[in-house]
């Protein structure tokens, strides 16, 4: 029986606080939800509540001073500062989630009268930057506690992550029932106090980084998050179909939570166990091995000596890890240029639809219940994405040799795709195309972070993934203010001018958006050319690989 300190301080306690932290942390996604209470409101036209979503974007996508955060609070930990570590930049999310949700509720119930437009942008700025600060704390330590399935790691975080703008959505219906105002009152509290109490359970385990079986509970982490997904899918689909009682909500909602919190626990108990179990097995055998060795001629001790440190070297234990380059010397690289630009032209078009997928909805005569629904149903797409681009990538680069950014150019090449289809504006092509759209945003978000940690190193890899993060609004802003905003405006009618009906009304924009992507998937196969020597000479040790192509 593993004692009370073993249960609570390892990487599988760790991992399970991570998982529900990021089953609130998705927030910025769900923009779709309150973007019109706050149009209407604020009497803002399509182009003004770009501006306002762009800062939301920025916010959730620039998150450089939590990768700074981070490192210097995992320094702290390191020089034995109890409070350093993980649980900083934590606390420092949860602050900024308050006060961004918490003010932007005020401003669209009237408490503050029609605050001036960069006052609102600032509110969403901070609500969209505490993202990265519980993103960076728990994909980190992810990588870091399972440096052999760093990819499967990542896209389990991001995989929770792309779920909980659904569950959030699910818990709103279920208390609010539709009233939007109410439902930032509600991510200012809960997506606060959530993180703040787990917070504690969140830190490094180097020491375990190799130890033990991780293969066979990560991928049980990997099925909760499919049978979440699928859960969800079946919930939203019967909500579009028939009105639900406040009693079935209830009910709906006592079985996610149930899947969501019993699950990843049970996995992690047993993970404990079973760690604990192998740990006092090798205990003895490592006792029978002294009284053995006490026994054997000195001549051999040398031997041995360079046998284990060989060993050690194998198991990425003892190497120096030339590849942790700092952010300057990665910036001054073509490979972080590559994968930047190829993050803008995903990642960007990514959010561009996202942000305006409730007016798509509406320009297309979709109701409000419709158009809600699929605001959720991309938030269940992309963390498809986000899980099934970690776990392939894995499973194709150990097994197949096939290297990541080979991966990401064949996801960027089908998100053109669903971009296209968006475009046509035909029955349910707004359903499927987000579909295709949404689970190839999602893989951009789980591939960009591994791709950097495999050729920068994870020492400042907080830094690096974030600063290529930034990408994303960069991408976003160009594409939604003067793409989509600007033909948006322009094709409106009515006594406002704020309002468009048609498919004209995005067909020339998501076309553009598909020729973006389309860029991007040759930016990433570039970038595949590059390294694809690297990975096929490492591919049975991306993650703890010693020497990366820095040029």
């Amino acid at each position: 029986m593993a004692p009370a300190a073993t249960l609570m301080r390892n990487k599988w306690a760790a991992t399970v606080a991570s998982i529900w932290i990021q089953s609130t942390s998705g927030t910025p996604s769900t923009f779709g939800i309150y973007s019109s209470a706050l149009k209407s409101t604020q009497g803002y036209s399509q182009a003004t509540l770009d501006t306002v979503a762009l800062f939301k974007d920025i916010g959730a996508n620039v998150g450089i001073l939590a990768g700074v955060l981070y490192a210097f609070a995992a320094d702290r930990r390191r020089r034995g500062h109890y409070f350093g570590g993980p649980k900083v930049v934590i606390l420092a999310g949860s602050v900024q989630c308050f006060l961004g949700y918490f003010f932007t509720w005020l401003t669209v119930v009237g408490v503050i009268h029609r605050p001036p437009l960069a006052l609102v942008c600032l509110f969403m700025f901070f609500a969209g930057h505490s993202m990265p600060f519980f993103n960076t704390a728990d994909v980190v330590t992810a990588v870091h506690n399972f440096r052999g399935y760093s990819g499967t790691a990542v896209g389990i975080m991001k995989g929770f992550l792309g779920l909980s703008g659904a569950i959030l959505i699910q818990v709103y219906r279920t208390i609010f029932k539709g009233d939007s105002t109410g439902f930032l009152l509600m991510v200012s509290v809960l997506c606060t106090l959530n993180p703040l109490w787990l917070m504690w359970f969140v830190d490094i385990h180097d020491e375990e980084a190799y130890a033990g079986n991780e293969k066979e509970p990560l991928n049980s982490f990997s099925i909760v998050i499919v049978v979440v997904a699928a859960y969800l899918v079946g919930v939203i689909i019967l909500e579009s179909i028939i009105a639900l009682t406040l009693w079935v909500h209830i009910l709906i909602l006592a079985i996610l939570l149930l899947l969501l919190y019993a699950s990843p626990l049970w996995i992690s108990l047993r993970a404990i166990r079973v760690s604990f179990s192998s740990e006092e097995l090798q205990d003895d055998a490592e006792k029978d091995y002294m009284l053995y060795h006490d026994q054997l001629p000195n001549d051999g001790d040398e031997e041995e000596r360079n046998q284990n440190q060989n060993q050690n070297q194998n198991h990425g234990v003892g190497v120096e890890e030339e590849e942790n380059i700092n952010l300057l010397q990665a910036m001054r690289t073509i490979n972080f240029w590559l994968l930047f630009l190829a993050s803008a032209c995903g990642i960007g078009s990514g959010l561009a639809t996202v942000n305006n997928i409730t007016q798509i909805g509406e320009s297309l005569g979709y109701s409000s219940t419709e158009t809600s629904t699929l605001v959720s149903l991309w938030g269940i797409w992309n963390s498809l994405g986000r899980f099934g681009a970690g776990y392939v990538s894995d499973y194709i680069l150990h097994n197949k040799g096939w290297p990541r950014p080979l991966f990401m150019a064949m996801m960027l090449a089908t998100m053109s795709i669903g971009h296209a289809v968006i475009a046509s504006g035909l029955a349910g092509a707004l359903y499927v195309g987000s579909v295709v759209a949404g689970i190839c945003y999602g893989s951009q978000l789980s591939l960009m972070p591994t791709i950097a940690s495999d050729i920068f190193g994870i020492l400042h890899m907080g830094t690096i993934f974030n600063t290529i993060t930034a990408a994303g609004p960069v991408g976003s802003y160009v594409l939604s203010v003067w793409v989509v905003g600007y033909i948006y405006d322009r094709e409106s009618s009515g006594d406002d001018g704020n309002t468009c009906t048609g498919v004209q009304c995005f067909l020339l924009s998501f076309f553009i958006m598909a020729c973006v992507t389309l860029l991007g998937s040759l930016f990433a196969f570039t970038l595949y050319s590059r390294t694809k020597s690297y990975y096929h000479r490492n591919r049975t040790t991306v993650g703890r690989i010693k020497h990366s192509p820095k040029e």
